[in-house]
């Protein structure tokens, strides 16, 4: 039987691994983390690759052709077909699919032992300056996130079209640091430090501050984005009025559409407020692709790159005088919006009960104060197979101050340079592995910028309002912390 339909006896405490616990039953809508949405799939590279369960036949062909579209190759102007042209003239990648392999996370260096020196990929670089009083302002409004560099903009391009030039590399250090769990396990942590070099048009800005990211898992984001804002706004406690050292914030800006300040949840920052805008934003920046919400047909080019600006773009009738035209930036957004999360696996009796053992360790130690197990999503007339749907992305969407060993020191907006949006915690037991070139074994990478190479690690990095929860962890018996893995491996 499922993992989740068991009534039985768990073993857990912090001290006796043999203390009985009282009989718990497990929610079974948890078998089916974006409800009717998710699909009995296999633990294998295409785990994140199949559409939404309650698709019809003919939402499906929209999903296909959305597909096609996310793993587009574009291509610089002029071409022969103006259906993909319109490549940078600076970008990160020629597709949605070269950041998101498999619609899987991207990944840090796979050799943390030498430095390495990578362009800027599915592991990609914001930049930007300390604002002045006036900008400062704008940015407390909501008008602007962040004041971008003046000559490299707001993120790091490692490529450009030919004749162009390349923006730059990033550096990537790492030094380690040992630390010793009860019960003897010894773990390798590595904090990376970054330096960008192969400058391409001169010296940045001397206050410049990067930040490092790589591009999060694509499953249940229209699930996400169908999360009722007042939901989140009622859990967020900025003061942290009921003393439990959880301090969630949540994240303000401005939607490009509406005008209005609304709240974040998307980015690694909740830097967009919708899905929509989300990939726009990605088209845009990662691909310098010019649609509705970001029409600048030369991507992040700046002012001090007027050769960028002034190369050929894409930007053509057909496509109502953008590189994207709003239907193909509707198809990636079907696309984006039905990536189906991955119902939980069916496991054997011993493993469920080391399941729900470790799921108990999850919420006795605090992780669930921030990795909300579960929304119900808004009522939405629009898309009805996403709409008061049951789902458990273990989140809740909210800035947390994470300390200073994850800090970025980069704000943004009103997030500061420790906080993080929580990360949905779905999908971690089927996370498709990547290959990251022909010579290179297979690699997974964790938190915002992959430094982690397994969850054991990315739990011991937690800092700020999540300490209490790492410290706690490291005070776990083996096989209680083996169980905590279990349970985080079985969503």
């Amino acid at each position: 039987m499922f993992l989740n339909t068991l009534i039985l006896q768990a073993s857990i405490s912090f001290g006796d691994e043999n203390r009985p616990l009282s009989n718990e039953t497990l929610d079974l809508s948890a078998l089916f983390p974006g409800g009717t949405t998710s699909v009995s799939v296999k633990r294998n590279n295409n785990a994140f690759s199949h559409p939404s369960a309650a698709l019809t036949f003919e939402d499906k062909l929209d999903f296909k052709v959305g597909k096609a579209v996310f793993e587009k190759l574009w291509v610089s102007s002029p071409s022969s077909t103006t259906a993909s042209d319109g490549l940078g003239p600076l970008y990160n990648a020629r597709s949605c699919a070269r950041c998101h392999v498999n619609n899987g996370r991207g990944h840090a260096p796979g050799n943390k032992l030498e430095p390495s020196i990578i362009r800027p990929i599915s592991l990609f670089v914001r930049l930007s300056i300390p604002p002045n009083l006036q900008q400062i302002e704008s940015i407390d409004d909501g008008a602007i996130p962040f004041v971008p560099e003046p000559t490299y903009g707001a993120q790091l391009q490692g490529f450009a079209n030919p004749g162009g030039h390349a923006e730059g590399r990033l550096k990537v250090r790492y030094e380690t640091t040992m630390l010793s769990l009860n019960g003897g396990q010894v773990v390798t942590l590595y904090a990376p430090s970054y330096e960008v070099v192969a400058l391409g048009y001169g010296p940045m800005h001397p206050k410049t501050m990067i930040s490092p990211r790589v591009a999060p898992p694509m499953i249940g984001l229209g699930l996400l984005d169908n999360i009722s804002s007042q939901d989140l706004e009622a859990l967020a406690d900025p003061e942290d009025v009921d003393n439990n050292g959880i301090s969630g914030r949540t994240r303000r800006v401005l939607n490009r559409k509406t005008g209005k300040i609304e709240v974040g949840r998307f980015g690694w920052k909740g830097g967009a407020p919708n899905l929509e805008q989300q990939n726009a934003a990605a088209l845009f920046h990662d691909i310098g692709i010019g649609s509705a919400l970001f029409p600048e047909p030369w991507g992040d080019c700046t002012t001090a790159q007027q050769d960028c600006r002034a190369a050929p773009h894409g930007n053509t009738a057909r496509h109502e005088g953008l590189e994207a035209s709003k239907k193909l930036t509707q198809l990636l957004l079907d696309y984006t919006q039905h990536l189906s999360v991955p119902a939980r696996l069916e496991r054997n009796e011993s493993n469920n009960l080391d399941v729900r053992a470790g799921q108990k360790i999850f919420h006795e130690i605090g992780c669930a104060d921030c990795h909300r197990p579960s929304f119900i999503t808004r009522n939405n007339a629009d898309h009805p197979t996403l709409s008061e749907q049951t789902i458990w992305p273990y989140t809740d969407l909210l800035l947390h101050d994470m300390g200073p060993g994850l800090a970025d020191n980069r704000p943004e907006g009103n997030a500061t340079g420790r906080e993080w949006r929580t990360a949905p915690l779905w999908g971690l037991g089927f996370a498709p592995e990547q290959t990251l070139d022909k010579q290179t074994a297979q690699n997974k990478s964790y938190l915002h910028d992959g430094r982690a190479n397994n969850l054991i690690e990315a739990i011991l990095w937690h800092g700020g309002e999540a300490l209490a929860s790492a410290e706690s962890v490291k005070q776990l018996l083996p096989l209680q912390r083996q169980h905590l893995l279990d349970f985080l491996e079985s969503l």
